[in-house]
């Protein structure tokens, strides 16, 4: 009868608005002797608390299962018991709740593919119990929050952990710490020259494509819908079609880049853009074409409200660490009065401009339809056609476009940065994230001062996280 070795996973996850800056944390504790084996934490973005708490579990297990990567082959068993102060998680994990949202369906079969379900129990305890993996998520947020990555090396939340106790029915323990020290060198070989013998950090997962951040609203107040999934009544159900994917643990290879919910290398924390459209000028209201060949308008009465509202949302949150802007003096004035409210300086990249609308600038759609009909129903078919009078095509803004988000990804990795900017380039950046063409811009609405959020990672995939968020303005 092969011997078993009993952990103890704690994770936590939180958000600072939910949905807002979030993060998790877990720790890997040998459930003989109350040690810590492992600790994880990572600022991931804009998420919900759900999503936060998803994937501190995921990290929690994943951690485990990289300790131990022969365990039930040529190693031990492994039994792993997770301890949460999430209801909710505890109880849809374990079989008894029903998971009905489909941002949380596709998590829980993450965390259900790691390891056989039968060496998995859930228990949920008082967040005063789980101090520890709380305390690894706060980490995780501030050092977010000031543009950092969480290191182990750094952290101090065991020192808040309460006191352990072993595991009942745990079996021989064995040597423990010599135990312990062989897995952290394994492992630390495995992840190529980590130091052996200290702890480690689980790497970061991969970008959530469409992403498991919770539907964002439009702008008519309706949520925009979430990605498909199938609707089991447990978690095992749904873990199959995952667990084909789900990469194996323990690889000295370095796996190429994912896409989708599969896992990824550990590519850092990614330059985080944060598309603000600027506020209202007088011709926002009327609808009419106003781009970087007009007469370059400012900012109404309701559009420096709306930069003012901006910019306090933006204070709240704590995450903006830079400001670029277009050239243009209705995107300049709302850069400024965020930049005034967090004391940063403004940059101005020429390649967030608006589109050279031509002869169009200034008219309504209708206007344009009746004075150039041929020009505007070739313009809507054609991204190479450009408007009326030398005006700019999509293909032209889109290589535009594509310049600066490279110059400034490259320039602002690891760091959030606020771009304000207009429509047709906040459009195009989300269409480039998704690869889709360029007739999708004629799909998305953006209202004026809406917030919207792409991720780059350093394997050159994107993740678009927020489209037309306008809650700051109510």
């Amino acid at each position: 009868m092969s011997a078993v070795r009993r952990l103890v996973v704690e994770a936590d996850g939180g958000s600072r608005g939910n949905p807002g800056p979030a993060g998790y944390g877990a720790v890997v504790i040998d459930g003989a002797t109350g040690e810590t084996l492992a600790e994880a934490a990572e600022y991931i973005g804009v998420a919900t608390n759900n999503v936060a708490e998803y994937r501190g579990l995921i990290a929690g297990l994943t951690a485990a299962k990289a300790l131990f990567p022969d365990a039930g082959t040529t190693g031990p068993d492994l039994r792993v018991h997770v301890r949460m102060d999430s209801k909710l998680v505890v109880e849809q994990m374990s079989g008894r709740w029903k998971i009905k949202h489909p941002d949380m369906k596709p998590l829980a079969a993450r965390a259900a593919a790691i390891l056989p379900p039968s060496s998995v129990t859930y228990e949920w305890i008082p967040r005063a119990q789980n101090k520890h993996a709380d305390r690894l998520a706060n980490e995780a947020m501030d050092a977010g929050r000031d543009g950092w990555q969480w290191e182990a090396s750094a952290s101090t939340a065991e020192l808040d952990a309460p006191a352990r106790t072993p595991l009942p029915d745990r079996g021989p323990p064995g040597d423990a710490a010599a135990g312990a020290a062989k897995a952290r060198a394994a492992l630390a070989a495995a992840r190529g020259g980590a130091e052996a013998g200290t702890l480690f950090e689980v790497g970061a997962e991969a970008p959530e494509a469409p992403g498991p951040t919770a539907p964002e609203p439009t702008a008519s107040g309706s949520t925009a819908p979430g990605p498909t999934a199938p609707e089991p009544t447990d978690v095992s159900a749904i873990a199959g079609a995952e667990a084909a994917a789900a990469p194996a643990s323990g690889s000295a290879a370095t796996p190429a880049p994912q896409v989708g919910w599969a896992a990824a290398p550990d590519l850092g924390a990614p330059a985080t853009f944060v598309l603000l459209r600027h506020g209202e000028t007088a011709l926002t209201p009327e609808k009419r074409f106003s781009g970087s060949g007009g007469t370059d308008p400012e900012l109404s009465a309701t559009g420096r409200d709306q930069a003012a509202r901006a910019a306090a949302h933006f204070a709240a949150l704590g995450t903006v660490q830079e400001i670029v802007s277009s050239p243009l003096r209705r995107c300049r004035e709302t850069a400024a009065a965020v930049a005034d409210r967090l004391g940063l300086e403004v940059r101005i990249d020429e390649g967030l401009r608006e589109t050279d609308f031509g002869a169009w600038e200034g008219l309504t759609f209708g206007e344009v339809r009746e004075r150039y009909g041929d020009d505007l129903t070739a313009w809507l078919a054609d991204p190479d056609t450009a408007p009326t009078g030398g005006g700019e095509s999509f293909t032209e803004v889109a290589a535009r476009v594509a310049a600066a988000r490279d110059r400034l990804t490259a320039r602002y990795a690891g760091r959030t940065v606020l771009l304000v900017t207009h429509v047709t380039p906040i459009k195009t950046l989300v269409r480039l994230a998704l690869e889709a063409p360029a007739q999708a811009m004629f799909r998305m609405e953006l209202s004026a001062a809406s917030i919207s959020t792409v991720a780059y990672y350093g394997d050159g995939n994107a993740s678009v996280r927020l489209l037309n968020d306008t809650s700051h303005l109510r």
